[in-house]
């Protein structure tokens, strides 16, 4: 018989490695590394709503399944042939990209959540805060000022990783974005947004995040250094949420971290 987690042996968990009510949190998890939870990753969303309680926030980046990217020419644009036949991004129907697991997706489809309206950056909240965070997404430059991701750092965030690889915390492409460091990489592309009469396209531009931000920072795993040398530095706090090794991190001390580490070595 399997040996299950409940939701309240995950609060107890969360409130160890220092979740608090009324807190801002953004979770990335890789549910496979928790444990065997009776109503799989249900309870985690449920857990962390208990622990941040009715004022708090809880937050997750969702992205969008955009396959049809592998269809762009060298100029960001799709062939005629296919524009009739890609559905545009909708908000309220947009399944999260697969890649980051099935928290974005349960988080997204839970009663009350609210996701932003970048495509490509698009993030998901449900909480006292959500409506804040989501509201006024860029279009253009969606990891960058005004995104959910700024706000987080504002309204004093923090980021949680429950079993996630360090080099899958998301906030580290806003401080690519807000570095001092020359010759980023911009990405410019065709995105197609749900309309009343079909999808309607419009050219979108963004610092390039598929890769390093930088020429000079090619083949650097620089998320990991940069998360690893903020936990040297006894920042942080490391803990476990079910069997998941685990960290929880200060948003606006996390980011001016990332931003003094590209600074420093992305000259």
């Amino acid at each position: 018989m399997p040996d299950f987690l409940s939701r309240t042996d995950l609060v107890a968990d969360l409130s160890e490695i220092g979740v608090l009510a009324d807190d801002i949190v953004m979770v990335h998890a890789a549910m496979s590394t928790v444990g065997a939870l009776i109503n799989g990753p249900d309870t985690l969303i449920e857990a962390l709503q208990q622990a941040v309680g009715p004022k708090g926030t809880l937050m997750a980046y969702t992205d969008w399944d955009a396959r049809y990217e592998a269809l762009l020419d060298d100029t960001g644009r799709v062939p005629g042939a296919w524009r009739d036949r890609i559905a545009g991004f909708d908000p309220l129907r947009s399944r999260a990209v697969r890649d980051h697991g099935v928290f974005p997706e349960f988080l997204r489809t839970s009663p009350g959540a609210l996701r932003s309206a970048n495509p490509g950056a698009s993030m998901t909240a449900i909480g006292a805060r959500a409506e804040w965070l989501v509201a006024d997404h860029p279009l253009d430059y969606g990891y960058g000022p005004a995104s959910p991701l700024a706000k987080l750092v504002e309204g004093g965030g923090k980021v949680l990783m429950v079993g996630a690889p360090r080099d899958t915390m998301t906030l580290i492409h806003h401080a690519e974005h807000v570095a001092d460091i020359p010759n980023k990489r911009i990405k410019r592309w065709e995105v197609p947004f749900a309309g009343p009469e079909g999808g309607e396209w419009r050219m979108s531009e963004e610092f390039d995040t598929s890769d390093a931000v930088a020429p000079q920072l090619d083949g650097i795993d620089y998320f990991t250094a940069i998360v690893t040398s903020y936990l040297e530095a006894s920042r942080g706090r490391r803990g476990k949420i079910g069997s998941a090794e685990s960290l929880l991190v200060d948003a606006k001390g996390m980011l001016e971290h990332a931003v003094a580490w590209l600074e420093r070595n992305g000259q």
